[in-house]
């Protein structure tokens, strides 16, 4: 998960209807889910971090800027109306995720090094991934060639490792040419999974904060240092409940 900043509610007060908040949220983190990371053209909810209805809903945050982020329409889905207990989580907007988690090349996602020791923090990471169905398995779907189609979630992080990987050898082979680094943000941009653009140009400062730079509401999270490197814990500077567990 991409950690994020959105900043204070737009406007005073809750809004009248929760909808009302997803262009200044598409403004403030750009067109991708918030949990799967994957780039949103259509279809992208207003998601209630805090349920607005069902057993555990809360419906006095139905409208409140705070308990909002953006989902795709399988991880609002998994989450639906669970019981979230913030304490007992992760969320991209208070906490710096990509310190937690720990993106793969065979698509996976699990705790991170950093933190894989620590078993009430390695908790949290499980169950945080179980919620929003990030550690489902791959699903093999074939078109009438044979041909592995990428429909599910992890299948779709393997191949923009595949992408990314490729750009960074093209990058490797160019780091002074401005026009190539500019295609392979380009290329970020377009195809979305931050995270795991961000560990295939691991050693690359440069490319780092390219990519942080071009990610609305990444810098302002306040979790990278000036080599694109994380910092933790995230300095929850819009104040939000539960925040800068890590």
């Amino acid at each position: 998960m991409r950690p994020v900043g959105k900043g204070t509610s737009p406007i005073q007060g809750d809004f009248d209807k929760y909808e009302d908040a997803k262009v200044d949220l598409v403004s403030c983190l750009g067109s991708y889910c918030s949990y799967c990371e994957r780039k949103i053209s259509t279809n992208l909810a207003v998601e209630h971090i805090e349920p607005k209805d069902g057993a555990f809903g809360q419906p006095h945050l139905e409208k409140r800027w705070s308990n909002f982020l953006l989902a795709c329409v399988n991880c609002n889905s998994s989450k639906g109306s669970k019981q979230v207990i913030i304490n007992n989580l992760f969320f991209p907007d208070r906490d710096n995720t990509l310190f937690v988690f720990e993106y793969l090349a065979d698509g996976n996602i699990s705790p991170s090094a950093s933190i894989i020791n620590d078993i009430l923090n390695k908790d949290k990471a499980n169950e945080t991934l179980k919620l929003f169905g990030l550690d489902k398995t791959i699903r093999r779907t074939l078109d009438k060639n044979g041909k592995q189609i990428a429909l599910d979630k992890m299948s779709q992080r393997m191949e923009i490792w595949g992408i990314a990987t490729l750009s960074l050898r093209k990058y490797e082979r160019n780091q002074t040419n401005q026009d190539v680094k500019d295609l392979i943000v380009e290329n970020m941009i377009a195809n979305g999974f931050f995270s795991v653009w961000m560990t295939v140009y691991k050693d690359y400062p440069e490319m780092k904060n390219l990519f942080i730079d071009a990610m609305n509401g990444t810098r302002n999270s306040g979790c990278f240092d000036n080599q694109g490197d994380t910092i933790s814990p995230h300095p929850n500077v819009d104040g939000l409940d539960g925040g800068g567990k890590v």
